[in-house]
């Protein structure tokens, strides 16, 4: 089959094609014909070994696929790793049925950065009605989602941030009330004037260093910071336990992979996700479409933000 596969730890220039011998599905698993993969920011990290878990070589990258089952079904299924390739292994409780109306890089877009914006605001945040929440890198894939979730959830105030005019300006037709500049330098006193000269009660934080510092400035009591990423790759300052209690407020950190497996963190938000992009409620943002080949382009573009939504590879061209 054909595959996208790391032979060493680095950048977008370490992701060859190559020719590999098909998986072979174990105990509890499924083999998938994969159609369409998805590009997360956190195979970036997977690729040049500076994530959460640690990689090892050789290695296919990917976490996300969807496509078809030996009987015949479609389905959209976390991997671990595996999934930049025509076929892939699943675990059959990480695969869930899609409904005709969604399409792939829709269900792509929601599997991972979906689940992840929907429990960045229930499980970890626990947005209540009313409440102000600050969305950054809001044109992202999870952004663009947690935009439009925060609303539906009734938050009373969503502020996006974004680095260009036109990825703000898309966080404003998803349903921000305020887009603001995502730049570090005054960000604390941009987000308080976007709501109205108050703190705010949730920030959703997925870059580190200096945006965290100045998030967590901005947090009124009993605020809530969510930190879900690093894309900076720039450590923040350390919190003391002085500076939470004094103002009541927060750090909360969210990683997808502790809700696989827990009863209730998975197939029901993603149902829940998969029948509101059918009916519409939802507008998953698929922001480029790339050959299987196109791998590194794919990744060069993300690490340089120059892309919207969801990253989608394409495994039958």
């Amino acid at each position: 089959m054909r595959a996208i596969q790391i032979t060493e730890f680095g950048g977008p220039e370490v992701l060859k094609e190559s020719e590999l011998p098909d998986p072979v599905p174990g105990d509890g698993q499924l083999l998938i014909d994969v159609d369409s993969a998805g590009v997360n920011f956190a195979d970036t990290h997977t690729v040049e070994d500076s994530y959460l878990s640690r990689s090892t070589l050789p290695l296919v990258p990917g976490s996300e696929v969807v496509g078809r089952t030996g009987d015949g079904r479609r389905v959209v299924a976390l991997v671990d790793n595996g999934g930049y390739a025509q076929k892939a292994v699943a675990q059959q409780a990480l695969a869930h049925e899609l409904p005709d109306e969604v399409t792939d890089g829709q269900a792509l877009a929601l599997v991972v950065q979906g689940l992840t914006a929907w429990h960045l605001l229930r499980t970890c945040a626990r947005l209540t009605p009313g409440e102000s929440v600050v969305v950054h890198a809001a044109a992202g894939g999870t952004g663009s989602l947690a935009v439009q979730l925060a609303r539906e959830f009734g938050a009373g105030r969503v502020i996006a941030t974004a680095s260009t005019a036109h990825k703000r300006d898309l966080a404003l037709r998803l349903g921000a009330h305020a887009a603001v500049d995502a730049d570090p330098d005054g960000l604390t006193e941009r987000l308080t004037e976007a709501n109205g000269g108050r703190r705010v009660d949730i920030v959703l934080e997925m870059t580190g260093g200096p945006v965290f510092d100045a998030s967590l400035a901005a947090l009124a009591p009993f605020g809530r910071l969510v930190a879900y990423g690093m894309a900076s790759r720039t450590p923040a300052t350390p919190v003391e336990p002085a500076q939470l209690m004094g103002r009541s407020r927060s750090v909360i950190g969210f990683w997808l992979a502790h809700c696989l497996g827990r009863p209730g963190m998975y197939h029901e938000p993603l149902a829940e996700l998969l029948a509101m992009t059918a009916q519409g409620r939802l507008r998953p943002q698929v922001g480029g479409v790339y050959a299987l080949g196109q791998a590194a382009a794919a990744h060069t573009e993300l690490r340089a933000r120059r892309t919207v939504g969801k990253l989608v590879l394409d495994v039958t061209r």
